[in-house]
């Protein structure tokens, strides 16, 4: 039997979950649901708020024109967040979106703008990246919903960087070795902490920026192959290796 339901809808809601919960819904969430859907009272769609699990709930009118969810039962729990901070210079319009959506899904519990001395666009629009991170949420049966971060200079960032923390940072120049054996190798030798991905703009890092990054504590710098990788493309490359030998991959197993 599989783990998820993935012939029900799936909605997020920011409002507590519980039994007999009714959460009322903003107007895009009921256009989406009556007429992208076109789902009557009575319907079960599945909802999720990040912090109660998955619930079966019903749609109901309660007045004249506000639509409510009204909660029946839990159906998954509330697993606990992996600790996976992805962090990476901005891109711009639909690559930007693409890569928050490949990211939540991936498992990157944060994400966060990094801005670098070669990153192409530092205007980035906060409020678009969390409706893709719950949209892709929606979509992909995760239930927690990944925190977005304002942006912050890599300089500064560094600065304050935990030192129990991983950072793997992708880098085109890194000697091309085995990027699983350098992982494990630098898990096994500290174990515990959380997890941080880090893929830098498309010009790549300048050198000084290199230097500090690997001056920083608990620090790999990985290459991800003879190609060169778009950033898009690098961040899913880069996250499946990191959840593949490291990761919460390995707790499926």
């Amino acid at each position: 039997m599989a783990r998820y339901d993935f012939a029900s809808p799936r909605l997020y809601v920011d409002a507590p979950l519980a039994p007999q919960a009714r959460v009322s819904l903003e107007a895009p969430q009921v256009n989406y649901l009556r007429n992208a859907l076109r789902l009557k009272d009575g319907a079960e769609i599945l909802a999720f708020n990040g912090r109660d699990g998955e619930w079966r709930a019903r749609i109901e009118t309660e007045g004249r024109r506000s639509t409510v969810l009204a909660a029946d039962q839990q159906l998954r729990p509330q697993p606990p967040p992996f600790d996976l901070h992805y962090l990476f210079a901005p891109l711009k319009h639909a690559r930007l979106d693409y890569m928050v959506q490949k990211a939540v899904e991936m498992g990157a519990g944060q994400l966060r703008p990094v801005l670098t001395r070669r990153t192409q666009a530092e205007r980035i629009n906060l409020d678009r990246m969390r409706a893709n991170a719950i949209e892709a949420a929606e979509q992909c049966g995760v239930l927690s919903v990944a925190e977005i971060i304002a942006p912050i200079r890599l300089d500064a960032a560094l600065a304050q960087w935990s030192p129990d923390r991983l950072l793997v940072f992708c880098d085109e120049d890194a000697p091309e070795q085995d990027p699983v054996a350098a992982l494990r190798a630098a898990r096994e030798s500290n174990p515990g902490g959380g997890l941080a991905v880090l893929i830098g703009p498309e010009g790549g890092f300048d050198e000084d920026e290199r230097k500090a990054l690997l001056a920083a504590p608990r620090t790999v710098r990985l290459s991800l192959g003879p190609r060169v990788l778009r950033a898009d493309t690098a961040a899913v490359a880069a996250l499946a290796l990191v959840q593949a030998s490291i990761g919460d991959w390995l707790s499926q197993r």
